[in-house]
């Protein structure tokens, strides 16, 4: 092997990459765009609801119920009247609508246990459902502090402190964006590499290079570090200017000891992604393997729902993927401000994963570049 050969030839698909436009419109799209959107777009969690109450008590209780819905979670409560509240909600104006009956903090303060009657557009599912606990809970919490003048009893014995860690803002963004870039690096490892040696193929290129004094390990190495060393730019400007910079993202640990993990991760993908291409016959077949394999390996990494959640058997089989290690090394890194003492069992899974892929895609990119020639 020679490395003025790997050299050269890197160079090569780097010039080929740059005249690729689709592609380099996707490597902007996903590592800015796709990020910003992430971060900004419509939470899971309840983010500016509209509601509307209808105050039909006018009392010192009714009044802290509606100061305490108030942003970020809700728009300003609209006080509006019972006749306008179901005209409302079937123009959709409001997602909530709270109903306060009259006599109301009377009936709290004799004990009768009054109704409030909250309605909800279920259409907007994922609010409704959310709004709907928080709802009860600001309106329990006020009412339980508002009687514990009145009633000793209604004191709780014990004083919860609620203290959120790494994130104390409870922003979505922070945590969208940083773990939409973790994908996304995966992502596009997987699918510049692979797409680079179906690009090859199909322009029948890859004909040229089988003429020449270079070996299958030359040419595979030289896509690695062609498409890796793209990839690692993009990610390092990503988090630098986009999750940093225009997002804000207070981030908590070393960025170079993540930016290292992110190297042995992009090192395992596009050795997978060399696989992948060495699969498929064309490019619409290595985009439905991409899919086929991406996605549960997204999907069931923790990138999207915890590790913890899922059935044992999952999360066993899953530590085969390198994308599982990467999840928990970049969170770790990022969000709790983890040292290497922390994360090095997922560095040496990288490592080890990334030589196995290696080695497996080499003998497969061999065993092709055989039958072609």
């Amino acid at each position: 092997m020679r490395l003025a050969n790997i050299f050269q030839l890197g160079i090569k698909e780097l010039r080929s990459l740059s005249r690729d436009r689709t592609m380099m419109i996707l490597m902007f799209y996903v590592f800015t765009l796709a990020i910003y959107a992430e971060a900004s777009a419509i939470p899971d969690t309840l983010n500016r609801a509209p509601i509307a109450i209808v105050d039909e008590d006018r009392s010192p209780l009714s009044t802290r119920i509606v100061d305490a819905l108030y942003p970020p979670y809700f728009l300003p409560p609209k006080l509006i009247t019972h006749d306008e509240m179901d005209a409302r909600m079937d123009e959709g104006l409001d997602t909530f609508a709270l109903n306060i009956p009259p006599d109301f903090q009377r009936d709290v303060l004799a004990g009768r246990q009054p109704a409030i009657q909250l309605n909800v557009d279920a259409t907007r599912m994922t609010q409704a459902f959310t709004g709907s606990a928080y709802v009860t809970e600001i309106v329990s919490d006020e009412i339980r502090t508002f009687t514990q003048r009145y009633r000793a009893e209604a004191e709780l014995p014990v004083d919860l402190v609620l203290r959120s860690r790494f994130n104390p803002e409870l922003a979505k963004e922070w945590f969208g964006s940083v773990t939409e870039l973790i994908n996304n690096v995966t992502l596009l490892a997987i699918i510049l590499t692979g797409a680079a040696l179906i690009r090859e193929r199909e322009h029948g290129t890859i004909e040229h290079l089988l003429v020449m004094p270079v070996t299958p390990l030359e040419i595979m190495a030289a896509k690695v570090w062609a498409m890796s060393l793209i990839v690692f730019l993009a990610t390092t400007g990503s988090l630098l200017f986009v999750v940093q910079g225009l997002l804000n993202v207070q981030i908590q640990g070393s960025i170079p000891l993540f930016l290292a993990g992110a190297a042995l991760e992009i090192f395992a993908a596009t050795s997978l992604g060399i696989l992948i291409g060495t699969i498929a016959r064309s490019m619409p077949q290595f985009g439905m393997l991409v899919i086929l394999v991406l996605l549960p390996m997204q999907m069931l990494s923790g990138g999207m729902t915890p590790r913890e959640s899922m059935p044992e058997v999952v999360q066993t089989i899953m530590l085969a993927a390198p994308n599982t290690h990467f999840v928990v090394l970049a969170q770790a890194v990022l969000f709790r401000g983890a040292g290497i003492d922390v994360v090095w069992p997922q560095f040496a899974a990288l490592i080890a994963i990334g030589a196995i892929l290696f080695m497996i895609s080499l003998s497969q990119f061999r065993r092709s570049m055989s039958t072609m020639s």
